[in-house]
């Protein structure tokens, strides 16, 4: 059983910290007194919410995908910051649209960023989370039970990194690292913002249960997280009441089949689903990238790690 500890004078790591959820959750850590390590894509920005903490904090540009400048990344938060007590993987991106006519790479990507970059992260920081007997949190979502129809490589992501993330704390258990998994509804976020321009994904929101389709403030949801944190929980929800939806999960692909086949027939003859490309500011950045790797301009973004 995983007790809470005095985060105090401890390091955390958050992936995806350049706004919403990471950002959020950077806050929440920093004002438990954690110094904090604000990884991500965006140089500028990740400084900018850092000059916000009210705690000593560090910067690093870094690509989760990339295996060799992550374990710089971790060298590099370890020099400034020490050790980590606590890492979050939260970097992700989304997508929607018929899976059919996908954008092959584009589909790549998503489940690059939200499943492997997970696994990257883990590998990268595990050497320091063994020293400090630390938490290890894999932000994943309803979506790793609750698979939707047009939201193929998101789905399929989030399932993937709540596989890995149980896999991994029965692996590391016996070393004292803690490993948790955070399911996440809705959340207001750029990207969910962005998604709900488009009819079909916000009609299909729409038609879900009242409980269900309701979306939840940043603010709320890293509350929520960082509570988890704090008690080292092997599942943290957000909101709490999803921890009943756990108990019906078996019955979860059945109603999503029965929605489907009755709305989206319909929906699909209303508004014409083109392929949403990457969502939010987040994924617009991966979008570039995936457009200058395309045109032999560049590879992964300028790597600072």
């Amino acid at each position: 059983m995983n007790h809470s500890r005095d985060l105090r004078g401890r390091t955390a790591v958050v992936t995806g910290a350049a706004r919403g959820l990471g950002a959020g959750l950077a806050h929440r850590l920093a004002e438990r007194g954690m110094r904090v390590a604000l990884l991500g894509r965006e140089t500028t920005t990740l400084e900018s919410v850092a000059r916000t903490l009210p705690a000593e904090s560090h910067v690093v540009e870094v690509d989760v995908t990339d295996d060799a400048a992550m374990r710089r990344a971790s060298d590099d938060v370890a020099r400034h910051l020490g050790a980590p007590s606590v890492v979050v993987a939260n970097a992700g991106v989304a997508e929607g649209g018929p899976f059919e006519s996908s954008d092959p790479e584009t589909w790549r990507r998503v489940v690059e960023v939200n499943f492997i970059g997970s696994a990257i992260t883990a590998r990268s920081f595990l050497p320091g989370l063994r020293a400090t007997r630390g938490y290890f949190l894999q932000v994943a979502s309803t979506a790793a039970f609750g698979a939707a129809p047009m939201m193929s490589a998101y789905c399929a992501s989030k399932a993937g990194a709540e596989a890995f993330a149980r896999s991994l704390r029965a692996e590391v258990a016996h070393t004292g690292v803690a490993v948790g998994v955070a399911y996440l509804h809705w959340t207001d976020t750029d990207m969910i913002r962005d998604a709900d321009r488009h009819a079909v994904l916000r009609e299909l929101r729409g038609h879900m249960p009242a409980p269900a389709r309701r979306v939840y403030p940043v603010d709320r949801v890293s509350a929520w997280l960082a509570r988890g944190v704090d008690r080292r929980s092997p599942s943290v929800y957000a909101p709490p009441w999803l921890r009943l939806a756990q108990a019906a999960r078996p019955f979860f692909p059945l109603a999503v089949d029965l929605l489907s086949r009755r709305e989206l027939p319909r929906l699909m003859s209303e508004s014409t689903f083109d392929q949403t490309g990457l969502l939010g500011p987040g994924g617009r950045i991966e979008a570039a990238s995936l457009d200058r790797s395309a045109t032999g301009s560049a590879g992964h973004a300028p790597d600072r790690a």
